[in-house]
């Protein structure tokens, strides 16, 4: 007959005795640790739209859509809670470190629809003038320009999106949609890559 080793039968003892290793949750509140990863969120003004949370996403809870209608774009970020595996990538991975974040919050179960476990957010989309193909997010380009400083000036669709912005110069024809064939001229326009290289080659 095998007798239990005295270490583990000291711990046993001892056990009955002491304060219990868990908290008494629910019937009192859980206060997670610091790097505690729960539940995620968009920031309406960090977040610039760019996607790079909804391409690394392994649970694929993450997803976007771009709408263009009446020469406006839109896109549309959507985070779903309900199949969210919190492992943190779209955080590590947001070019601002805070347009999406995870927080403390953990309790999230719900008896309502599904449809409620989600967060949408919307920006603003840039349309080529040309062709009106989506370029990017207003707040990517906004962020690049800062990001980049004095560098802004060397791309031209960078450079009257950023001075445009700043209200230095006129954002009418921010709207306007080129007709025909490209001509010299549209090198100077908010263009999109195809369109650029058209107006480049062309003249």
């Amino acid at each position: 007959m095998k007798y239990p080793k005295l270490r583990e039968l000291k711990e046993a003892v001892r056990s009955l005795f002491s304060r219990p290793y868990t908290n008494d949750f629910p019937r009192q509140p859980h206060k997670p640790f610091e790097r505690f990863r729960g539940k995620a969120q968009f920031s309406q003004e960090q977040c610039i739209g760019c996607t790079a949370c909804v391409q690394v996403c392994p649970a694929r809870a993450l997803e976007f859509q771009d709408e263009v209608a009446n020469g406006k774009g839109k896109r549309t970020l959507t985070i779903r809670w309900d199949i969210c595996i919190f492992c943190g990538q779209c955080q590590a991975n947001c070019p601002t470190e805070k347009g999406i974040t995870l927080g403390n919050e953990f309790e999230l179960s719900k008896t309502e629809e599904r449809n409620t476990m989600r967060q949408k957010i919307e920006k603003e989309l840039v349309l080529c003038e040309c062709c009106s193909e989506i370029i990017a997010p207003k707040d990517q380009i906004l962020w690049v320009a800062r990001k980049i400083g004095p560098l802004v000036f060397s791309n031209v669709s960078l450079m009257l999106f950023y001075l445009a912005n700043l209200g230095l110069s006129g954002t009418g024809h921010l709207q306007d949609k080129q007709e025909g064939e490209l001509k010299r001229a549209d090198r100077i326009k908010v263009l999109c890559p195809r369109c650029r290289r058209e107006a480049v080659l062309k003249s």
